[in-house]
């Protein structure tokens, strides 16, 4: 088993051994690396680099191979008609400026999605050689209400895709709600009713089109519910067609980035609070994960093996992993710390790493 993390120099690939997780690889020393995947259909590892001046970059290694440059997805000047791409007030950048998500589209080796900053979804069929942006989603009338978060522009940040019925996906906007599509992109709807968006008038706090999801992820064992840790607390749908739920039991703090579900249990979640958007760091200075194994009736705050002192340490949305088996989960800090546990959360090892400020982190086969 492999970790790699994405950070602001590098990206670090961390393997299990007998005397416990070491560093094995660091590409791209220096360089912003702000997503990473690796796709179990050919065992290929992505990175997803922001060179300033240059724009994004995304480079690919092929199991055992090296790094080589794939294409970047790019907004296209033109549409087959000839007209100009439009875009939405507050939507002047026709650039794209950072890749935010990538995952695994269907069943083939090389079909993948990408979300970006600003907001648009992308598709590629050949490991990242091309890519073409999902129009449907783009012209719909709907992205017109999207804004800018902490960024100036909105940005796809989340793809969830349904792991038996692959043309299911649903996408997290910052800011524009949850998007979902049953037929493999080919139209979209605004599926965010029930979250709610203090940040708003008190009429608007409800409208699907104005929430601001940190991150949004799906169970894999029971596809049909996703959790997501949203700029004004904690919310879970538990059925298709349901409205989401707030769950308002979370100690210390519900405000936060990063959330992982167990991949069998839809019920058990793990949480990394803040104290609040205008002071982004843990509550009392102690680092804790906030866990739920009933579905947010009721929480625990996990801090075994965490720095209860003087811990300044902010856990952005793509910085928490979870494996295959439910049980080992890791997560690094803008602070450069890296912790890893083996047991569920009940007790975590700092892996004792000076690393930069963490974007990504993910677990590899």
């Amino acid at each position: 088993m492999r970790l790699n993390v994405a950070t602001r120099k590098g990206l670090f690939t961390l393997v299990r051994s007998a005397d416990g997780w070491q560093v094995e690889d660091h590409s791209f020393p220096g360089d912003p690396v702000t997503m990473t995947l690796w796709d179990p259909r050919d065992r290929s590892l992505y990175a997803a680099l922001k060179l300033g001046h240059y724009g994004p970059k995304l480079q690919r290694r092929e199991a055992g191979g090296e790094w080589q440059e794939a294409a970047a997805p790019a907004m296209p000047p033109e549409q087959e008609n000839g007209a100009v791409t439009e875009l939405s007030p507050g939507q002047e950048n026709t650039s794209v400026t950072e890749l935010w998500a990538l995952e695994c589209a269907g069943s083939e080796a090389g079909d993948l999605w990408c979300g970006t900053l600003p907001g648009a979804l992308f598709r590629s069929r050949d490991a990242g050689a091309s890519w073409q942006m999902n129009q449907a989603l783009w012209d719909h009338p709907g992205r017109q209400q999207w804004f800018g978060g902490g960024a100036d522009e909105p940005a796809i940040h989340s793809i969830c895709v349904h792991p038996h019925k692959p043309a299911e996906v649903v996408v997290g906007v910052s800011v524009g709600g949850v998007w979902q599509s049953d037929d493999d992109g080919g139209s979209w709807r605004n599926i965010a009713q029930g979250m709610r968006a203090a940040y708003v008038p008190e009429e608007q706090q409800f409208d699907a089109d104005v929430q601001d999801p940190h991150l949004v992820v799906r169970c894999a064992g029971q596809p049909e519910v996703l959790w997501s840790q949203h700029h004004n607390g904690i919310f879970r749908r538990a059925a298709v067609g349901a409205d989401w739920e707030e769950i308002t039991t979370a100690p210390l703090s519900s405000f936060g980035f990063a959330v992982a579900v167990h991949p069998s249990d839809p019920a058990r979640a793990w949480f990394l609070p803040a104290i609040s958007d205008e002071c982004r760091i843990p509550v009392d200075a102690a680092l804790v994960v906030n866990r739920t194994r009933d579905a947010g009736a009721s929480f625990e705050s996990l801090r075994r093996g965490l720095p209860q002192q003087h811990a300044y340490d902010l856990v952005f949305r793509h910085a928490l992993a979870i494996d295959d088996s439910g049980e080992i989960l890791a997560f690094g800090s803008t602070c450069g710390g890296l912790w890893l546990s083996e047991d569920g959360g009940e007790q975590w090892q700092d892996l004792g790493l000076r690393l930069p400020p963490v974007y990504c982190v993910r677990f590899a086969g």
